[in-house]
């Protein structure tokens, strides 16, 4: 794996019942299945692959309240709070620090969308700074170039995509669940209309709760139950840079590149948006539902190639339960990495940032993105399969409001009071109501 990644501990033996079984092991997974243990219930955790290993890991490690979504702001805000609770609670180190995220342009257009979400922000209790020229190019000394304004958000901040997921995982184990890695999820065991047990490659779990958090595998795990999720996925790839480059902000966001300082003292680089599109089955499938998607940002995409047939995870096959399924054949979505995008992104990073030519790249990567027809995710319980809830289609802001989404989930399973409104999350919206409305972000 091109990604670093912290390994973590399996559980030996898998058990025969749990109150509450959660599938996939990314950071929404591993926040609900760590929620549920906190609340004193009996919770297994099952991962094809390596806990975190996908776009868990892939990602630039933001966890942002900024230029969010209205639907999604309070779960950014509630998820800021999670994070620094989770360490608290854990003494785990997931790299979670509020060290500000910081957005510079040129654009005259760019900078009055801002200051309007800075004006809705306020009214939620928010806190964003509009910069000045003059305070843009101050703060923003490292680009040696002058900017029209920018944008500070002081409560925003990072946390480290290496070690997250594993350290919720080892806060999972400390508290008495379970967790279980290289053990796919073939399907569900359904009595009387209600679900009653999770058939792995490893055995079968009696339980009455399944959470499916499985990030691009989502929908066509869904599709064996007969349940529509529409999702698609976009292949991102980025790179990261040794040491060297001296002072640079913490997290610096331009329409050409951005930016974020690594735990090692590197840098993370990447094009915002810039993605491939590898037709899938799956894409065939829902395009319709995703084109006022795909109006609003196919300047940012590009056509791919075959390799999303060949992963299998956007897939319209029908598997056997008793028999390999194609999670087992791709234990770990690994796509292949757009040279021409890292080519690009590292380009236009040493013109920002002069400082990054005294580094070297140290790695690349590519993962696949999914997401819903509005760019919101689905969270809910399914009301077809009860017991069976959907935590998925997370859109490329599944990092930074892992808790929160966790959180929610638990929420939904004890039925206590949502950290959030869950109602903006259901995924009964994607039957008809979703058309059009396409996240601000």
């Amino acid at each position: 794996m091109p990604a670093p990644l912290n390994r973590v501990d399996t559980t030996p033996e898998l058990p025969s019942t749990a109150d509450a079984v959660v599938i996939g092991g990314g950071i929404v997974g591993v926040f609900a299945a760590y929620y549920l243990t906190r609340r004193g219930l009996k919770v297994t955790l099952v991962e094809k692959g390596l806990i975190g290993a996908e776009q868990s890991s892939r990602n630039w490690g933001w966890c942002r309240q900024q230029n969010r979504d209205a639907r999604e702001l309070p779960m950014s805000t509630k998820s800021l709070d999670l994070w620094e609770r989770f360490a608290t609670e854990t003494s785990e180190d997931t790299g979670f620090r509020r060290c500000g995220l910081f957005y510079l342009s040129n654009s005259d257009a760019e900078l009055s969308g801002w200051a309007r979400w800075r004006d809705f922000a306020h009214s939620v209790g928010v806190t964003t700074h509009m910069l000045s020229s003059a305070e843009a190019t101050e703060r923003g000394h490292a680009t040696g170039t002058s900017w029209k304004g920018g944008v500070f958000s002081p409560t925003d901040g990072t946390a480290d995509p290496a070690s997250a997921a594993p350290a919720v995982a080892r806060a999972i184990l400390k508290l008495g669940g379970t967790v279980h890695q290289s053990c796919a999820a073939r399907g569900l065991d359904v009595e009387g209309g209600r679900l009653s047990g999770v058939v792995t490659e490893h055995g079968t779990i009696r339980t009455k709760i399944a959470i499916l958090a499985g990030g691009a595998w989502a929908s066509s795990f869904c599709r064996q139950l007969g349940i529509r999720f529409p999702q698609a996925s976009i292949r991102s790839s980025i790179l990261s840079v040794s040491p060297g480059a001296g002072s640079l902000p913490d997290a610096l966001h331009t329409s050409a590149v951005s930016v974020t300082r690594r735990r090692d003292g590197g840098h993370t680089l990447a094009i915002s948006g810039r993605a491939r599109v590898d037709p899938t089955p799956q894409q065939f499938r829902f395009a319709r539902q995703f084109l006022p998607m795909f109006a609003r940002r196919w300047r940012s995409l590009a056509p791919g190639g075959l390799e999303g047939f060949r992963s299998g995870h956007e897939s319209l096959a029908r598997w056997r339960l008793d028999r390999p399924t194609p999670m087992e054949h791709m234990r770990i979505l690994d796509p292949t990495v757009d040279e021409a995008t890292i080519a690009l992104t590292h380009a236009r990073a040493l013109e920002l940032l002069p400082a990054l030519k005294k580094t070297a790249i140290s790695a690349t990567w590519a993962g696949y993105i999914d997401s819903t027809p509005d760019g919101v995710p689905g969270i809910g319980e399914i009301a077809t399969l009860p017991g069976f809830i959907l935590a998925a289609g997370f859109s490329g802001h599944g990092f930074g409001i892992g808790p929160g989404a966790g959180h929610l989930i638990a929420d939904i399973v004890t039925g206590d009071e949502p950290i959030v409104d869950p109602r903006h999350y259901h995924p009964d919206r994607f039957g008809t109501s979703a058309w059009g409305k396409v996240a601000d972000f």
